[in-house]
């Protein structure tokens, strides 16, 4: 694939707010790290905002753990303008400070054993295209690892955090498409529920949804979103185990009467699921609470389906990340 001369490239903090300790000024700590390149041919009408998964950091979508070029490479290359996030306590920012006394946050780094029969697919022959073993001397892998730490503390502030950050991207850099990974997932329907109007498309790789393994006490996120009916808390949003499909896994919907979800309504949606990831049925689920949330533009892009075959979760880093991204790319093409 041909490289990609730059126009403009460049790294900013969004949202550096200020507290007092010890008698001092200081940031608060609250603030994320932004970095972008636009192409010198921008052929594509909005950029990309890249926001990685769960206790990763921007880097997940510049390189492969085996050296390929990333998304964002791949982006530039297809004439789109990228933005990279950190998401708040990730990466470059600092640890947000923690309350004295707060529980501790979820874990998001498991084992090296964890990680390999889980994201590099080390006990599922079909799972072909992570690129090395996925046991514990994995040169891929230990790439992976490198860049993984804990997530900051209270999934909830951290989403509202991510909805107010966000949002005040956009306001800086204007209408834009947002693709998610993972637990990042949340982060899309966030800044499209506060800035509904900038956001063309989100794309969910995979997307922490309500049938995952955490609990969102809001549907899609763990913090507050805009129904219709208004909720004035989660304890409104009841949500009950559905039989699923087929005798598949129950999926976590809405009560009836459901609310509608109407800034999220007609923004188009893509939720994108690897043919070999263990997160398929949490896919399922989370188009079908879209879905029943008034979501009227939302599509599932089932990989295996589509052609593209043995994939696992992390499917932008894997052996044939460009054929992922091409689906994703043909998508938008069709729908902004």
């Amino acid at each position: 694939m041909p490289g990609c001369r730059l126009a403009d490239q460049g790294c900013f903090w969004v949202g550096v707010t200020y507290a007092e300790r010890g008698g001092q000024t200081l940031p608060d700590g609250t603030q994320m790290y932004v970095e972008y390149q636009k192409p010198e041919v921008q052929t594509q009408p909005y950029p990309v905002v890249l926001v990685h998964g769960g206790g990763g950091q921007a880097v997940d979508w510049i390189s492969t753990p085996d050296g390929r070029p990333g998304w964002r490479t791949l982006l530039l290359q297809r004439g789109y303008a990228v933005y990279l996030v950190d998401r708040p306590g990730h990466g470059r920012n600092p640890q947000p400070p923690v309350d004295a006394g707060a529980p501790p946050g979820p874990g998001l780094v498991p084992s090296v054993e964890m990680i390999g029969a889980m994201f590099a697919g080390r006990h599922d022959p079909l799972h072909t295209q992570w690129p090395g073993t996925g046991a514990p001397d994995d040169p891929a892998l230990a790439q992976l690892l490198g860049s993984l730490q804990q997530s900051s503390p209270g999934i909830g502030e951290h989403h509202a955090l991510m909805r107010r950050r966000g949002a005040e991207l956009l306001d800086l850099i204007g209408p834009a498409i947002v693709i998610t990974s993972s637990a990042g997932g949340p982060s899309g329907w966030l800044m499209a529920d506060e800035r509904p109007d900038l956001v063309q498309a989100v794309v969910g790789l995979e997307p922490l949804g309500p049938s995952g393994p955490l609990p969102l006490a809001w549907g899609l996120s763990a913090s507050p979103l805009t129904y219709d009916p208004p909720a004035a808390s989660a304890d409104e949003i009841t949500l009950v185990d559905v039989a699923g499909e087929g005798g598949g896994p129950p999926l976590k919907l809405q009560a009836d009467p459901p609310r509608r979800l109407p800034y999220l309504a007609e923004i188009p949606i893509a939720v994108v699921t690897g043919e070999r990831s263990f997160a398929q049925a949490m896919d399922v689920g989370t188009v079908a609470y879209l879905r029943q949330a008034g979501c009227t533009r939302v599509e599932h892009l089932a990989l295996g389906e589509l052609g593209v075959r043995g994939n696992g979760h992390l499917m932008m880093v894997e052996r044939n990340n460009a054929a992922v991204l091409d689906v994703v790319t043909d998508w938008l093409g069709k729908v902004v």
